[in-house]
């Protein structure tokens, strides 16, 4: 087995999840899959052999518990396991000192409100920017497509700029209000919402084929919302 590359302090000691079965090689116990060892020197040992017995396992998910139980335990080991989809050693959580564990645990029990409640000023803070954003999105597709209706605009603004949606109005070139991510929001809106495409994938159509058939029906859409607003 080889150790993996990590981005752990240098301090660090790695512990393995294994996936084959091994052999200590101190005191010889069979070390079955999903047992844990260290390697020291190449050699495989097991926790007790290795003197990291006596730690328990934090799983990887709470952040100010980890780093808490991290400032406390004066020894601590990272287990790693290696997924073979991703062809990678990744991190599963540590070991640290049970005392260390508790004394984390207290106090992430005494202050859990003040935490809850700083979280949620970030996802007030984090939605208030989201909501500018789409606002500012929609105004920039009136800028361009001066006839297009509110309504659709914040409609078109909503979908493009839904989070990790993938969509193009998470995409650099959106968040700048490039035109060209802004007329490829309002295009994609228009075929979906002012011509039969829908209609036709339902029925089976390729959709290269089915954009090419409605390509008229979205041009006559968008030359309209392109025309100048006329005042009285």
């Amino acid at each position: 087995m080889t150790k993996p590359k990590s981005k752990n302090r240098s301090s660090d000691i790695v512990v393995f999840q294994i996936l084959r079965d091994s052999e200590c090689a101190e005191c010889g116990e069979w070390l079955g899959k999903g047992r844990l060892l260290r390697l020291e020197n190449e050699r495989p040992l097991c926790m007790s052999c290795a003197d990291l017995a006596h730690l328990v396992f934090l799983p990887s998910g709470d952040a100010a518990l980890t780093r808490r139980a991290s400032k406390y335990s004066k020894l601590r080991a990272v287990l790693v396991r290696f997924s073979r989809n991703r062809k990678r050693y990744e991190r599963q959580g540590i070991l640290v000192e049970e005392a260390a564990l508790r004394q984390a645990e207290q106090e992430c029990l005494a202050d859990a409100d003040a935490r809850s409640r700083a979280r949620e000023r970030r996802a007030e803070r984090a939605a208030k920017l989201d909501e500018q954003y789409r606002t500012d999105f929609a105004r920039h597709v009136r800028v361009h497509f001066p006839n297009c209706p509110e309504d659709e605009a914040n409609a078109i603004a909503e979908h493009a700029c839904l989070k990790y949606s993938g969509r193009v109005g998470r995409t650099a070139a959106a968040k700048e209000f490039a035109p060209e991510a802004i007329e490829l929001a309002v295009r994609a809106h228009v075929r979906h919402t002012h011509t039969r495409y829908d209609e036709l994938l339902a029925n089976g159509w390729d959709r290269l084929d089915a954009r090419a058939e409605v390509n008229s029906d979205v041009e006559q859409v968008l030359d309209k919302w392109r025309r100048p607003l006329e005042h009285s």
